[in-house]
């Protein structure tokens, strides 16, 4: 099934895709997003919605767990080979595996169900304007560009590349990135990164912004042991040293 409610009148960067194969909660989520302005596309199995967020005509994928076909997990990391669009998860309550394993591929948010749907549009607008690349306190005289050494981090578009070659990040990746490369020389603590990523209205674990440096640092090529960008800081945080080793 793909269904597109375009009662709103909104465009690709208002429109959400939903898959989700409980008829019922997609059938409710369509008529809530609808409601908050959002134009909703669904998709009832993994083939498809695969298909469908992977053709970049929506903003945000609200992507199941348990899904037929192809299930949620496997779907994200198919996703994450050709597209970086925000991905929240919708997660069984109280599953912790299957949120580890969603940030893990990429997820940029997670929702155990059942769940509020207000809290669910408030993480979906916070999503959406870390991927608008909207920092909080951003002037007009801001400077679009963030070069540390071989790292260079386009603040206005979101993009970030190493030695000249894109990287592919999340938005949280890259606001976590951010974050510490505009602290550079500064330690910044898991309570600030996750304050500053996600928000203050958001109950989160804290351990879930080791899972995100951890990806990263992938990304980065960073070793741990000896790291080119990212340090641990025992029982601080992390600290980003610039391009010296």
């Amino acid at each position: 099934m793909d269904d597109m409610n375009t009662e709103s009148g909104a465009g690709a960067e208002r429109t959400v895709l939903v898959i989700e194969d409980d008829e019922e909660l997609a059938a409710l989520l369509s008529d809530y997003l609808g409601r908050e302005g959002f134009a909703v596309r669904r998709a009832q199995d993994g083939h498809t919605g695969l298909a469908l967020a992977a053709a970049g005509e929506c903003a945000l994928v609200l992507l199941d767990i348990m899904l037929p076909g192809r299930d949620g997990v496997e779907v994200l990391r198919e996703l994450r080979r050709v597209s970086a669009v925000p991905v929240i998860m919708l997660t069984a309550k109280g599953d912790e595996v299957d949120r580890i394993v969603g940030l893990e591929l990429g997820a940029d948010d997670y929702l155990p169900k059942p769940f509020n749907p207000r809290e669910l549009v408030a993480r979906i607008k916070a999503v959406l304007r870390r991927s608008a690349g909207a920092p909080r306190e951003e002037t007009a005289e801001a400077p679009r560009l963030l070069v540390r050494g071989a790292l260079v981090l386009d603040l206005a578009g979101y993009r970030a590349s190493l030695d000249g070659q894109a990287l592919a990040l999340t938005t949280i990746e890259f606001a976590l990135l951010r974050e510490l490369a505009q602290a550079s020389g500064r330690a910044l603590s898991r309570e600030l990164l996750l304050d500053r990523v996600r928000g203050r209205d958001f109950d989160l674990f804290d351990r879930s912004i080791d899972v995100h440096i951890s990806h990263l640092r992938q990304k980065l090529g960073d070793d741990p042991q000896r790291p080119r960008f990212i340090r641990t800081v025992r029982s601080v945080g992390y600290l980003f040293i610039g391009d010296e080793g």
